[in-house]
């Protein structure tokens, strides 16, 4: 007897993506942890009839993303953020639901960003994996050391090439009405594709597999591992490292039209650490980077100020330290963190 699963694997891709339950399974994952939102609350008082009207615009070819809402956030650095309306995002939720594991297949093991079962963690367990196969390899050499290239493309998302991403999408794509949706996606915006966007993760992820492939196949590297568009690999040659940029920097730019940071991408030896994804990385140990630390102290002064002022809720402002604790515990920092009780005058609580 056929399954219902069975019938719906049959269906291609468009209409996989255009059906009711693939809409409300996106609209569920657009408004995680933002349910009382009031755009999500005014979506919500006619669910049925918006995923209809939406679907009635996949269907004829009618559909076209509105415009966008920027904004400017601080961590490291600061990004310009632009947000789409909510029905947008449900689009965006509805290709990725039906595309992203066509694509993620392909991808290389160690790449690590917005992957299921990846993530900064796991980047960081594999980095100190390599570290440690490495001295163990070369641990009986005298005058053995390990360095590491380690480099960030400058101003990656926006200078991500439409053209470009959209040939190597249609490579795995061949369903012409998917394509269109795709290229309505893609072209909402220029140049390059917007952070705040979910199928801008997928479509960078995609843009740099081609880099992946490259570095694993063509120049043959061991020890590479990618989060997003910064990426490391480990060598005992420095020499052969040098070179290998030289490679890298030449491909990017023919092939990808990309260029790798004036002032990040640099081969040093290992035993300074390696500063990657927040934390300071060593062989046997890791640290939380002075930088995360000062971000986190200058935060949460400013969250207690809105705290005495009733601007910010006690659960938010435990919420945040709870996030940084869980945040901290994957690294050495006991002592950081009870010297930041008494600085701060908060408590973390067991971990």
């Amino acid at each position: 007897m056929k399954t219902y699963k069975n019938l719906f694997d049959k269906i291609n891709l468009f209409d996989k993506i255009c059906s009711f339950e693939n809409l409300h399974l996106a609209y569920l994952k657009a408004r995680k942890s933002k349910r009382y939102r009031p755009y999500v609350l005014e979506f919500n008082f006619n669910l049925e009839e918006n995923l209809l009207n939406l679907q009635k615009d996949l269907l004829n070819l009618t559909y076209q993303p509105g415009p966008y809402r920027q904004f400017t956030v601080c961590d490291s650095k600061k990004r310009q953020i632009k947000a789409l309306s909510f029905r947008d995002r449900v689009i965006h939720h509805a290709l990725c639901n039906v595309i992203e594991l066509i694509f993620d297949r392909g991808f290389i093991y160690d790449s690590y960003a917005c992957r299921k079962n990846k993530g900064v963690h796991r980047a960081v367990k594999r980095l100190e994996y390599f570290l440690k196969s490495l001295n163990t390899k070369f641990r009986e050499r005298a005058g053995a050391e390990i360095y590491c290239l380690q480099c960030d493309i400058s101003k990656y998302f926006e200078n991500i090439n439409h053209h470009l991403l959209f040939i190597f999408i249609a490579k795995k794509i061949k369903d012409k009405k998917v394509l269109w949706l795709i290229k309505q996606v893609i072209e909402s915006d220029s140049p390059g594709v917007p952070i705040g966007n979910l199928t801008s993760q997928l479509f960078a992820n995609i843009y740099l597999n081609e880099l992946d492939q490259f570095v694993k196949h063509r120049l043959r590297i061991k020890y590479y591992l990618r989060y997003m568009d910064d990426f490391l690999i480990l060598d005992s040659d420095k020499k052969k490292l040098h070179q290998i940029k030289e490679q890298i920097q030449k491909f990017l730019k023919e092939e990808l039209k990309l260029e790798l940071h004036p002032k990040k991408a640099n081969v040093f030896p290992i035993e300074r650490g390696i500063d990657f994804l927040g934390y300071r990385v060593f062989g046997t140990y890791r640290l939380l980077r002075k930088d995360t630390v000062k971000r986190f102290i200058k935060r949460t002064k400013n969250y207690q100020k809105r705290l005495k002022k009733g601007l910010l809720s006690r659960e938010k402002f435990n919420n945040t330290l709870q996030s940084w604790l869980n945040y901290a515990c994957y690294s050495n920092s006991w002592l950081l963190r009870r010297s930041l009780e008494k600085r701060l005058k908060v408590k973390f609580g067991k971990h």
